[in-house]
């Protein structure tokens, strides 16, 4: 099987949490917790790491080791003290994310130690887990696939990708243009868009080096720089000259806004995400103001949770690895090296430094 990825590991000496801990006590785990309410891009200084005992499991439980951390930017809308369509996290909470690791410990009958797992683990290095809720066991053939893509393109990202077309009814020779293209939904949504039979496949990012990769690696018809352009109503126009069928939004109202005029008769908008949205307050949120086209266009505007959609996973799981054995699936990840680079990365997802799924490291995959 030939693997069509390209990963960076990123280890510099940039500015950390400093973990209160001593790391030659082997009987405590790390864990990073909200030490302040985030107002408006994420700071380091909202993070604390902090020591705990690592906690032995119950009857009913398993102790999972965990190795790899993902950092999402739909964590942002619980930072706040605000409820989103999650509670918020109390100040003092470990920040939630998707891990996936090594069952070091077990009481559970289906979950024996040594098997591998995702789960939803958190900005942890160990978990206590009950079987319950979000877990997928890695084995067999799917042991082939690195580990980090069980919380990327076979986790939130890539489900998010495939559902979020699928939710907003794809066709056959749709014309497609996704925003935020080069993370790791939007490069997933369009590359299945390529395999499903879209005529036209634009992507939208925010640097030449992630357009070359989206037209050149994961195969778009086209990318935008919307940082170099001019006018990037009119590069749109001219790079899509038979309109929009389906526009992917993981931007916010902005992008949805700009778009509408462009959109064709019974087109269909999927909204994925609204990362340049995420640190706003209500009040400063741009409005949408071209809804006339909903009604002379006929258009679908849809939202997703991809959860609602948890009963089919199992099979798109399958589908995406056989996607990617078949190099029909690019896979681009930025791998962060330690616990105390885990806020660094998440900050960074909002100032436009990615270029890619950011995962972290947190111990040895042996």
């Amino acid at each position: 099987m030939v693997l069509r990825q390209k990963m960076a590991t990123i280890n510099q000496n940039k500015a950390r949490l400093t973990p209160k801990v001593d790391k030659n006590n082997m009987s405590n785990y790390r864990e990073i917790v909200l030490a302040h309410y985030c107002q408006g891009i994420p700071k380091l200084s909202d993070f604390e790491i902090i020591e705990k005992p690592i906690p032995e499991p119950e009857e009913g439980e398993f102790r999972l080791r965990h190795i790899w951390n993902s950092v999402d930017p739909g964590t942002r809308g619980r930072l706040s003290g605000v409820a989103s369509y999650s509670p918020p996290l109390g100040i003092g909470s470990p920040i939630e994310s998707f891990s996936v690791g090594v069952i070091e410990k077990s009481r559970h009958p289906s979950y024996p130690e040594g098997m591998y797992v995702a789960v939803g683990g958190g900005w942890k290095t160990h978990s206590i887990q009950t079987g319950e809720g979000y877990v997928v066991p890695i084995s067999g053939s799917a042991r082939a696939l690195p580990l980090s893509y069980w919380i990327g393109v076979l986790c939130v990202p890539g489900l998010t990708g495939w559902f979020g077309l699928k939710n907003t009814q794809f066709k056959q020779h749709d014309q497609v243009l996704i925003s935020s293209a080069a993370g790791p939904v939007g490069a997933t949504a369009g590359q299945l868009a390529k395999a499903w039979g879209a005529k036209r496949v634009v992507g939208i990012a925010g640097a030449d080096e992630k357009c070359d990769w989206l037209v050149n690696e994961a195969g778009f018809d086209a990318a935008i720089n919307y940082k170099t352009t001019d006018d990037l109503d009119a590069q749109i126009r001219q790079t899509m000259p038979d309109g929009v069928d389906l526009l992917f939004d993981n931007v916010g109202n902005d992008m949805v806004n700009r778009v509408l005029p462009m959109m064709n008769l019974n087109g269909r908008i999927c909204i994925s995400g609204q990362v340049a949205d995420y640190n706003l307050p209500l009040e400063d949120t741009p409005g949408i103001v071209n809804t006339k086209y909903f009604i002379t266009h006929r258009l679908t505007m849809r939202g997703l949770l991809v959860f609602d959609y948890a009963a089919e996973f199992g099979d798109t799981f399958k589908q995406l690895a056989g996607l990617i054995a078949t190099d029909k699936l690019n896979v681009k990840e930025e791998r962060y090296q330690g616990i105390e680079t885990t806020a660094e990365a998440f900050c960074g997802l909002f100032t436009n430094q990615n270029f890619g799924r950011r995962v972290v490291q947190v111990s040895d995959e042996e």
